[in-house]
């Protein structure tokens, strides 16, 4: 059963009364209906605000890594463990096809119902998980394979077994292989990128952000508690700190925005994965096309760019 958030009442509503004329078979309602339907969701969703479009990127039906690994992914084999310690499931890597372009895909996933949930412990990865995508990116740049990162994290697992384990550490190695890496590397926000967590496997020659979707330093809610101390300021948190695609965009901290559709990727998750691959075929067309010191010369430039400034 679909999941309706408050701000889509109305969709909801026409939607219903779609369904029901569909089951009539009353032809001139279905018609009517799904006009109405989508007049309200032009109008619904042309007009978010970034508190609204941080709540969709949290829907709970909104496709995560697998999701988009399934539609998109031939022959599919995952790769598992981090030679070290164990599989964390909160990172999925996987190597096989798109299009017939064979591609590592690394993944944050975060679990559909309570047991899932647990067992990917909410999305947010240990150590081992970033030791397990810096394995799979050493082992595609060995066989010149190149790598398609879908971020979807509410931050890196803060937990005492994670700090012991060097979670930290294991974060800035990513950051320092990946920059230096010899194949193409593209990735893409999905849903929440969180801190350090995203930024783990977030390391790309193209670094792109579905529409609603989020990037930010630090939870709205953390921040919020930081500065005010004070859970109802969440909402003036989320516009203060600017992680829609939108205001990354603006400041060139992202290279673009893929247009999921407009009612939301976990209306249309089909629709969401075509986009999302197309976005990765053209982007990595343009990045083969660089010999290997035009691309890592290249990614040295963006990297090197982000927070500059001019007085």
């Amino acid at each position: 059963m679909a999941t309706y958030l408050d701000f889509e009442s109305k969709i909801e509503s026409i939607q219903q009364d779609l369904e029901s004329a569909k089951a009539r078979g009353d032809e001139y309602a279905v018609e009517s209906f799904a006009s109405d339907l989508d007049k309200e969701v032009q109008k619904t969703f042309g007009s978010l605000n970034d508190y609204q479009k941080l709540r969709l990127a949290r829907h709970p039906d909104r496709p995560y890594a697998l999701d988009y690994i399934r539609y998109m992914l031939d022959g599919a084999y995952e790769i598992h463990g981090d030679r070290a310690f164990r599989d964390d499931q909160a990172i999925v890597c996987y190597i096989g096809w798109i299009d017939g372009v064979k591609t590592m895909v690394i993944g944050e996933q975060k679990g559909r119902g309570t047991k899932n949930k647990i067992k990917r412990n909410f999305g947010m990865p240990n150590p081992e998980g970033y030791r397990k995508a810096l394995r799979a990116v050493r082992l595609a740049e060995k066989f010149e394979i190149p790598v398609l990162m879908l971020v979807d994290t509410p931050g890196a697992y803060p937990g005492l077994g994670a700090e012991e384990r060097g979670q930290s550490e294991a974060i800035a190695r990513n950051l320092f292989e990946f920059a230096s890496t010899r194949i193409p590397m593209i990735s893409i926000v999905i849903g929440e990128g969180g801190s350090g967590g995203a930024l783990a496997i977030g390391v790309a020659d193209r670094l792109a952000m579905m529409r609603y979707s989020v990037f930010s330093v630090i939870s709205p809610e953390g921040c919020s508690a930081i500065l005010w101390n004070d859970p109802e300021k969440v909402e003036t948190a989320t516009k203060a700190l600017k992680i829609t695609p939108q205001d990354l965009l603006e400041h060139k901290l992202i290279d673009a925005i893929i247009d999921e559709p407009l009612i939301g990727a976990h209306r249309n998750k089909k629709e969401a994965a075509e986009v999302l691959k197309r976005y990765y075929l053209e982007s990595l067309a343009e990045l083969k096309a660089l010999s290997v010191d035009e691309l890592l010369e290249k990614r040295y430039q963006k990297l090197t760019s982000v927070g500059a400034f001019s007085e």
